[in-house]
Parts: C-alpha cells; sequence; structure tokens
C-alpha cells in the first residue's frame, strides 16, 4: 500500500502535516479579541470549532488528502530526492497561496489574501509560507523514500 502513489502520498502528507502541525502550535496569531491563539487554534475555527484537538484533526485530514493529491499528480516527476524535493517544495508553495491565503481566509469571513494585507497578519504569511515550503520538503522526501524502487503508476 505505501509503495502505491495515494497510498505513499497519504503517507507522506501525514508526515509532513505532523511536522507543519508542531510548527503551527507553536506559531501564535492574532486573535478577534485582540488577544494572541496558537495557529492551530486558528485552524479549528476553519471547522467551527474552539477545541485545538479538532484544529488538530482537521489539519491532518487536509494534510492527508494533500498528500495524496501530490501522489496522484507527481508520482512520475519525483522518482528521486532532487524531484521530490523541488516539485514538494512548489506544491507547499501552492498550496499556501491556495490554502493559507485563499480559502482559510474566505472560510473565516474574510477576503482573500487578507493576511497579506492586515499588517498584523503579514508575519504570520510569511511563516505561513516558510511553514508549507517546509511540509513540501518533507512530503516529497518522503514520498520518494517510500516509493524508492518501485516503478511510477
Amino acid at each position: 500500500m505505501l509503495k502505491s502513489k495515494l497510498g505513499a502520498g497519504i503517507a507522506a502528507g501525514l508526515t509532513a502535516g505532523v511536522v507543519f502541525g508542531l510548527m503551527m502550535q507553536m506559531m501564535s496569531v492574532p486573535a478577534p479579541n485582540g488577544m494572541q491563539m496558537p495557529m492551530m487554534a486558528m485552524v479549528a475555527k476553519v471547522a467551527r470549532s474552539d477545541s485545538v484537538a479538532v484544529g488538530w484533526l482537521y489539519h491532518l485530514f487536509n494534510s492527508a488528502v494533500i498528500g495524496a493529491g501530490f501522489g496522484w499528480l507527481f508520482a512520475r516527476a519525483a522518482v528521486d530526492y532532487p524531484h521530490g524535493l523541488g516539485w514538494g517544495a512548489a506544491y507547499g508553495v501552492a498550496w499556501w497561496v491556495l490554502g493559507a491565503l485563499v480559502l482559510m481566509p474566505m472560510l473565516l469571513g474574510m477576503s482573500a489574501f487578507a493576511p497579506l494585507m492586515m499588517a498584523p497578519m503579514r508575519m504570520v504569511a510569511v511563516g505561513s509560507l516558510v511553514g508549507h515550503v517546509i511540509y513540501g520538503l518533507i512530503l516529497g522526501g518522503v514520498f520518494v523514500r517510500l516509493r524508492r524502487g518501485h516503478l511510477p503508476d
């Protein structure tokens, strides 16, 4: 199962998601009440919850789905570490734009690209970009490791 492109993508996505999730758990973001909260608590708000545990479940579900998408899209391209890491980093940047700059703000009632337009959120957006690139690098590297020796399907 882990050598299939979807299985390897899901496993790699979850691995990368745990690392990125730990980073998000340590990052603080401005809360609507003017205080600070962990980024993972903000992720929970997308799922209409205040529970950090729900934020983790939502984040890991997305990590698995995004990892499966990587496997489906890049199995033939991510055949070695340089290609896996490169495509993974690019995929991470794409998900930063789509997820962190477009979907998440809109699901929280803001406009697309709001994190870049709101001064208090700009550093959070930069931190999120770094996190997404790290996610993508881990995703691509673990994907190649799991698929090593297997012909692309």
